[in-house]
């Protein structure tokens, strides 16, 4: 049996509670990664997050919340673990880590998950870079699979889903 950790990193020219921020706060969020969600991540939560585009979604456990330096979740089904920590580097500067553990099943499909998780969190990552940054919506989850696109989502309309758990 192998038992993959998925992990990537990107440093963020901006301010640790800002790009915690991004990560709780659907409305930021719905900017660079999914299009919808249904709250915001707080200890204890349990969230959907949308991605309109694709027509799937996927059902999240908050476990933990430690602002502003660490969020962990369970997701997917069978679920995984997701934990984002968060270092200030300086005063305008953050290192995001991110670790994906826990893929089951037979080794091709683990395999197969934790290829596709680090390309996800990878390009998740290089969005919010983008969007911090730079304002600019890069739209690199959408473009990832433009073959499996279930609707012509264009990140300049908003979802109706957009930002539902901003508090």
């Amino acid at each position: 049996m192998i038992d993959p950790t998925v992990q990537t990193q990107m440093l963020i020219r901006r301010p640790i509670d800002e790009v915690f921020n991004a990560f709780v706060d659907p409305a930021v969020t719905t900017r660079f990664w999914f299009t919808g969600s249904s709250g915001r991540l707080e200890p204890g939560a349990k969230v959907t997050w949308e991605w309109e585009m694709y027509g799937v979604s996927a059902d999240v456990r908050v476990r933990s919340v430690e602002q502003p330096t660490r969020i962990l979740i369970e997701w997917d089904d069978p679920p995984t673990t997701v934990e984002w920590q968060f270092t200030s580097l300086e005063a305008e500067a953050t290192l995001v880590q991110i670790t994906n553990t826990g893929f089951q099943g037979t080794k091709e499909n683990v395999i197969g998950m934790a290829l596709d998780s680090m390309g996800g969190f990878s390009l998740v990552l290089a969005a919010l870079k983008a969007w911090l940054e730079h304002g600019i919506a890069l739209n690199l989850v959408a473009d990832r699979n433009p073959e499996a696109n279930v609707c012509h989502y264009s990140p300049t309309q908003p979802s109706s889903a957009e930002g539902n758990g901003d508090g």
